[in-house]
């Protein structure tokens, strides 16, 4: 069980990695917080009372009291990311003496292990700021969305972002084919299919193959069509606490994954070809979609069908305008990935669509 005081944890000293500190003078207390420390990949340090080294106290990003060690901290500095740890479930006097030294939260084991291994992992990671986090969906096939997520990534990248783009369309023929990078050695999406849990961020980077910059989930060429929900859940959860910016390209069904994949995005482009009947297309995916996305813009492709212009396709989807998506020739002959030339008219609006969003969700 674990219980709020007052404050949530800070997000690991604003992505600052850092050591746990865990004050303690009780053997078996201190054999299960080193246990839960190393199944989340930190190394603690470990003290009877504050330690005597300036700042010690301060420093630590998380600081885990034994309740037989309240006592001896209720004179330390006041801070935040403190929480004291007990086990007798029937004991109220823990909340008293949590007040007394500040802690945010009163944990017991062994009911709030998981919580407790999930707030030091962040604090392994160094979490910040989660990712900015942006779904890619063609109105109609062949509307250009992948070549769009493709380019929204490579720009971000570009622009010294950390980035990740995922490719949530298993019949989508992979994005690292589209990004020239099908042989490149790393993970795919078959490889995650049993991650329950937490999947740690650091280590999800490093496996996966990294194109222009940036890292790629893909798929593999096997006969995989789907991965469970638990894994894209965990494996999103891990890229987004990466900070950065994900760009996950979606299909244009709502099956029980792209759901986890929907659950984690702050924003939507609904890429639509400026013809009638994509316009009518889109329509059907903007109703699917809008139902569980927040923000959900229109991205208008030409060329343009008589009387339909960018403005006039966002107000037939009842949705906002993310701007017109203009067209990059030369692709298929070039070896540069989507948006890969800085100066092209495709990188512009990516580079324009980058600087309002961040701008919008106050991420720097």
């Amino acid at each position: 069980m674990a219980g709020a005081i007052a404050n949530e944890l800070p997000p690991a000293a604003e992505g600052r990695q850092g050591r746990p500190l865990i004050v303690t003078e009780d053997a078996e207390l201190l054999d299960d917080l080193l246990r839960l420390c190393a199944a989340a990949g930190a190394r603690p340090e470990v003290h009877h009372g504050v330690p005597e080294n300036r700042g010690g106290w301060e420093a630590a990003p998380l600081v885990l009291v034994g309740d037989d060690a309240a006592r001896r901290v209720r004179g330390a500095a006041r801070r935040r990311g403190v929480v004291l740890v007990g086990r007798d479930q029937d004991d109220s006097g823990i909340w008293r003496r949590a007040v007394e030294i500040g802690a945010d939260h009163v944990l017991m084991l062994p009911d709030g292990e998981q919580w407790l291994v999930d707030r030091i992992a962040d604090v392994a990671e160094g979490v910040g700021r989660p990712a900015l986090t942006v779904g890619v969906i063609g109105g109609r096939g062949g509307a250009g969305a992948s070549t769009l997520a493709c380019a929204l990534a490579v720009t971000s990248a570009r622009q010294g972002r950390r980035t990740l783009l995922v490719d949530a369309d298993p019949l989508g023929g992979g994005l690292d084919v589209l990004l020239g990078g099908e042989a490149a050695e790393g993970l795919r999406w078959p490889a995650f299919a049993a991650s329950r849990g937490r999947v740690g961020g650091g280590a999800l980077e490093e496996s996966l193959p990294e194109l222009h910059s940036l890292r790629v989930l893909s798929w593999d060429r096997g006969d995989a069509v789907a991965i469970p929900p638990q894994a894209v859940r965990a494996v999103l959860a891990a890229g987004r606490r990466r900070g950065g910016a994900v760009v996950v390209d979606l299909p244009r069904r709502i099956d029980e994954g792209v759901a986890e994949a929907l659950a984690q995005i702050d924003l939507g482009l609904l890429v639509v070809p400026a013809e009638l009947r994509a316009v009518a297309a889109a329509a059907r995916v903007a109703s699917a979609f809008g139902m569980v996305l927040r923000d959900l813009r229109a991205a208008v492709r030409g060329p343009y069908a008589p009387g339909l212009g960018d403005r006039e396709v966002a107000r037939l989807l009842g949705l906002p305008l993310a701007g017109e998506v203009p067209a990059e020739t030369g692709l298929l002959d070039s070896a540069a990935p989507p948006g890969g030339a800085a100066r092209g008219p495709l990188a512009r609006f990516c580079t324009t669509f980058w600087e309002r969003a961040l701008a919008g969700s106050g991420a720097v």
